[in-house]
């Protein structure tokens, strides 16, 4: 495996990224990570190399950029549990990290992509999870002539009263688009999963919906005290399904 830590340069910055790829074959289908809200550690770059023996070309973007970098956010994660700040400081975070932001740093992310050597350029792939939910299915549909494939795991913001709401360009959707959400979550209550469901089936061509049984808010996590071993594992599959299917 070959790894890197790189940076992409945006109108605000630089996006400190981690790149991880087979050492040998390619070219390689290429696939974004999109972070949750504890942002980047050592357990998202695991799910990248595990991702990148699959076969891909895998980015981690640190999506707090403008804020920070790992060690230095304005949060500390390990904290929040015990210190009400941090967490309060998490989501604000979360929350002044919006979809326009992120729907505007992925213009860059592929322009990186389309100008990098070694990988297939007939369509991308993106995965987020929890808070990135919501750009998921945005740069889904801002960019539908390249993504490919598109996975959320437990996302939030997906269907809100906002004028920029992702589901509101749900028609716009080409890729194969997969939402997964935990059977427990504070984030998603039953309406929100029902109108989300009923939505996307009615507009996204391609979309599947699935309800992970017994699980929790961030069950693909094998740090995090909601980690659900098999959730987890059936949430590797399905993403291995799902573009093996998209990147014929």
């Amino acid at each position: 495996m070959i790894e890197n830590f790189i940076n992409i340069d945006t109108k605000d910055g630089q996006i400190d990224t981690f790149e991880v790829f087979p050492d040998e074959g390619g070219p390689f289908p290429a696939i974004i990570i999109y972070m949750d809200a504890p942002a980047i550690r050592e357990e998202l770059r695991d799910m990248a190399r595990r991702l990148a023996t699959m076969g891909y070309y895998v980015l981690l973007p640190n999506l707090f950029y403008r804020v920070g970098k790992e060690g230095n956010y304005p949060f500390t994660f390990a904290k929040i549990r015990e210190d009400k700040s941090h967490f309060t400081a998490m989501i604000k975070t979360m929350d002044d990290t919006t979809n326009e932001l992120i729907v505007a740093d992925t213009k860059y992310i592929l322009d990186f992509l389309d100008n990098k050597e070694g990988i297939s350029h007939q369509g991308y792939g993106a995965i987020g999870y929890c808070m990135s939910g919501q750009y998921i299915v945005s740069i889904a549909s801002k960019y539908n002539s390249k993504f490919s494939a598109a996975a959320s795991f437990y996302g939030v913001k997906i269907m809100t009263d906002k004028k920029d709401s992702p589901h509101l360009g749900a028609e716009r959707i080409k890729a194969n688009l997969y939402l997964a959400f935990a059977e427990k979550d504070n984030w998603v209550d039953d309406e929100a999963l029902k109108n989300i469901r009923e939505h996307f089936e009615k507009n996204t061509q391609n979309f599947k919906m699935e309800i992970y049984e017994g699980t929790e808010h961030g069950f693909a996590f094998p740090d995090r005290h909601t980690y659900h071993k098999k959730g987890a594992e059936t949430h590797w599959l399905r993403i291995h399904n799902l573009f093996k299917e998209s990147f014929k």
